[in-house]
């Protein structure tokens, strides 16, 4: 007898392919495709999927949610999605390993506008640690890579400078037993210190260990390099070029800013696989990006830590230098807005723009955010208005993207994309817009990076495979989440499936907390 069995509902496997109508039982954790008449077949339970779509539970390529799953395990923003893998540790800004526990807390505090600063269930130190959190503990999977700022912080410590000879052989073993642990390849952050201090060099010379274990190479670009248009990505593309290893390039849109087009930034990647590369991307389909506000503050203010910003923020000689060099990120303080604020004096600023939120405290701007970041203990975050709507759908639609919500789960006025990421695709990018078909739209959400990532058990909806499943309603699925209301869920997504477990039941979270951690190189 099957442990489930959808029946009525077209499935869309995930290959790309037009889909079919057949039922899908679950026997354990494990996919069988039906077809024909299923009326004898016994299941502990059926769901009826007449006028629905059945399709592989999604993958995000791009999650921020290391910590914040941790103290909130029935992630319920990403989940309600139809979110059943996520790909955490991005950006560079990972949490294993870490050889001191000291120096964990300190990053934690560094990036706690991104990620959060929640109470742990546990302490960890090494990448199998970590990676055994998650293990039943919480409602969807986590694959996991590993950022350069802990390599760095672990050999070379919080300052901006070059590793000897020494300290790069270590942070090489690190990352080898690191992946040998379960971690998927290397990420970078290059416009977060301290892994921004790491040259082009130095990020070869990891990729390929990284390479050398089947891993990828995950980027977030260093946007301040060269042109600020084009070298950016010039320099990932390098990287994958001289170190053999797949290179991906998360979060890639035009710039309400840019200085050239969106067929510009896209001819280099079609290029780069011209030349026969392995590179890719993720997009997300908003034109709101947002991290910590910390961001916007240059290198020199980070040179050794946490405390070397406080320092630099408090400090009268400090604040008159970020006057000068602290500009926007987007096209004015006027586009952009501020949350996460647990202090209830500071309430008053979640949501306004850093604009409003200097007049209403009679400073200037920079000023006001040096006070905000440390009276909040450096946690804020910022959403910004900073991509280029009108060639959104180029980059989202394209053949080499994939997607990756990029969503931050911190404040009262979160990105609305936490909320809508992948049912604004299905409803507005395909129903609506028909910028893509709705089975291409399924495999980058799915087979594409499973693909990618070397996730060989899921994806995909065939005999075998793990039962991850998605169900939701084509014509009905809808993202109301907003700018003024962003914590709002998806509509016409009924079932979630992890593990052949129901996770989301007619819309609504079951509780249970059935995923795990997946490791690189092993099935399960």
């Amino acid at each position: 007898m099957l442990d489930l069995l959808i029946t009525g509902g077209r499935i869309v496997d995930g290959s790309g392919s037009a889909g079919y109508y057949g039922a899908v039982g679950v026997e354990g954790e494990t996919v069988r495709i039906l077809r024909g008449d299923t009326a004898s077949v016994e299941a502990a339970r059926t769901i009826d999927a007449t006028d629905h779509v059945v399709c592989p539970g999604f993958i995000d390529v791009h999650a921020h949610s290391g910590l914040v799953i941790l103290a909130e395990p029935r992630h319920e923003p990403k989940v309600r999605q139809g979110v059943t893998t996520e790909l955490v540790g991005v950006d560079g800004n990972s949490y294993a390993p870490y050889r001191s526990h000291e120096d964990f807390l300190r990053f934690v505090e560094l990036n706690s506008g991104l990620d959060g600063n929640p109470p742990l269930p546990g302490r960890w130190s090494t990448v199998a640690e970590y990676l055994q959190m998650f293990d039943r503990k919480v409602a969807v999977n986590v694959a996991y890579i590993i950022g350069n700022s802990p390599l760095r912080i672990a050999t070379v410590g919080w300052h901006d400078r070059p590793p000897t000879a020494a300290e790069l052989a270590d942070m090489k073993a690190l990352l080898r037993e690191g992946m040998e642990e379960g971690a998927f390849g290397l990420s970078t952050g290059l416009d977060y210190p301290p892994g921004n201090y790491a040259d082009t060099d130095e990020l070869v010379e990891l990729s390929e260990v990284a390479a050398g274990l089947g891993g990828i190479y995950h980027t977030h670009v260093r946007y301040r390099l060269g042109d600020g248009f084009l070298d950016p990505f010039r320099e990932a593309i390098e990287i994958g070029r001289r170190s053999g290893i797949p290179a991906h390039i998360t979060h890639l849109y035009q710039r309400a800013n840019a200085r050239g087009g969106a067929s510009r930034l896209l001819g280099l990647v079609e290029d780069a696989r011209e030349e026969g590369l392995d590179v890719t991307f993720d997009s997300y389909p908003y034109i709101y990006s947002g991290t910590r506000l910390l961001i916007l503050f240059p290198n020199w203010a980070h040179d050794g830590g946490p405390e070397k910003v406080r320092e630099v923020l408090a400090s009268p000689e400090g604040r008159e230098r970020l006057r000068r060099e602290v500009h926007p990120r987007g096209i004015s303080w006027q586009d952009m807005w501020l949350t996460y604020f647990k202090r209830p004096h500071n309430q008053q600023y979640e949501g306004r723009s850093p604009a409003e939120v200097a007049t209403m405290m009679g400073k200037s701007v920079v000023d006001a955010m040096c006070d905000l970041l440390l009276d909040e203990d450096l946690q804020t975050s910022f959403v910004t208005a900073g991509g280029n709507g009108n060639t959104l759908p180029k980059f989202v639609a394209h053949p080499l993207s994939m997607v990756g919500s990029d969503a931050v789960l911190l404040g009262d006025y979160p990105s609305p994309r936490t909320y809508g990421c992948f049912p604004v695709i299905l409803a507005e990018f395909v129903r609506e817009e028909k910028f893509l078909s709705l089975p291409e739209a399924i495999r980058k959400m799915t087979a594409y990076p499973a693909q990618r990532l070397g996730i060989p058990d899921r994806g995909l909806l065939r005999d075998g495979m793990k039962a991850d499943i998605t169900v939701f309603h084509p014509g009905n699925v809808k993202a109301p989440a907003t700018r003024q209301e962003p914590k709002q869920f998806p509509i016409g997504i009924e079932y979630v499936i992890v593990n052949g477990q129901v996770v989301v039941d007619r819309g609504e979270h079951t509780g249970v907390l059935a995923g795990r951690a997946l490791r690189r190189g092993r099935t399960g």
